[in-house]
């Protein structure tokens, strides 16, 4: 329901106003609207509007990937979660987009629906203590409006917190809510995960803290691939990934399947300049190969 309090904040914000006339899938921007917690963007995954929840603004996160778009990202976790502010930066953004003339204004024809609220942003959304309490609030503002059947939740993550008991009931939540988890899986090798996410979290505690997000809530491996130094991923790499997934399917862990996407923005890590989009036949190739041992992939290279 919409009430006084998000049309007095609506106003005090001054505009929804992106900072280009057109939002496009090569800027996510987390500060487009003018709000600490809440942005919109044009998600090539998604397929159309996203609607993304930052629990990260203080640009942390425990992971390094070396293709991360985050500027001055440092090691750390979310800080203190202002819950009344994230409820009305949410309730206010998702007015606007269902009733407001933001879509007309700022969104491409093609791209002019809510697809889903994903908690993604500047850094690792389960590090936040108030995960939970994030997802039950996100649960209460659908109730609120008259928003499509299909919304998804989704969740960005790297996985490495799902053992705590407060994310499992977060996902548990989740999948009441039509939720779907995108859990990051760039290498199999840990001198991989060393280079790409510099994480030293072992082949063992990945497959576990799937196995778990895969039995909470539907769940879907996110895959970034590119070039180092122009050099697509080696063959030791792409067959321990396809190893990896056999297994997987040999054990029944019911991963939804794989999104497999290539860079579309900027690093804005050192190591840009070392990474470089690889070619659309290699991933096309490798997308083949995934779907030939029996699982979906969706491609965006």
């Amino acid at each position: 329901m919409y009430n006084c309090n998000i049309a007095i904040y609506f106003r005090e914000i001054v505009t929804l106003q992106p900072t280009s006339n057109l939002l496009n899938i090569t800027d996510h921007s987390r500060d487009s609207v003018g709000m600490t917690y809440v942005y919109p963007v044009v998600s090539r995954r998604a397929g159309g509007v996203s609607v993304g929840i930052n629990l990260n603004p203080n640009n942390a996160c425990n992971w390094r990937c070396i293709y991360c778009q985050v500027p001055d990202l440092k090691r750390g976790t979310a800080p203190k979660i202002d819950l009344a502010l994230l409820e009305l930066e949410l309730q206010t953004l998702l007015h606007e987009l269902l009733h407001g003339s933001f879509m007309q204004k700022h969104v491409p024809l093609a791209a002019r629906r809510i697809n889903d609220i994903a908690l993604s942003g500047n850094g690792e959304p389960t590090s936040a203590k108030e995960f939970e309490q994030v997802i039950a609030l996100i649960a209460h503002v659908k109730s609120q409006l008259e928003l499509p059947q299909d919304l998804k939740l989704v969740l960005i993550t790297n996985g490495s917190l799902i053992n705590r008991a407060t994310v499992q009931a977060g996902l548990h939540h989740m999948a009441r809510l039509n939720g779907e988890v995108w859990f990051k899986l760039d290498s199999i090798t840990l001198e991989g995960r060393q280079r790409i996410n510099n994480t030293h979290i072992s082949l063992k505690q990945v497959n576990n803290h799937l196995r778990i997000a895969a039995s909470l809530c539907p769940t879907w491996l996110q895959t970034c691939i590119f070039q180092i130094n122009g050099t697509p991923p080696t063959d030791k790499e792409s067959n321990a990934y396809l190893r990896f997934i056999a297994r997987l399917l040999e054990d029944a862990v019911p991963i939804k399947g794989i999104l497999l996407y290539g860079l579309a923005r900027p690093s804005m890590q050192p190591e840009a300049p070392m990474l470089s989009k690889v070619s659309e036949a290699w991933m096309q190739s490798f997308a083949e190969k995934i779907k030939a041992l029996g699982l979906a992939v969706k491609l965006n290279p």
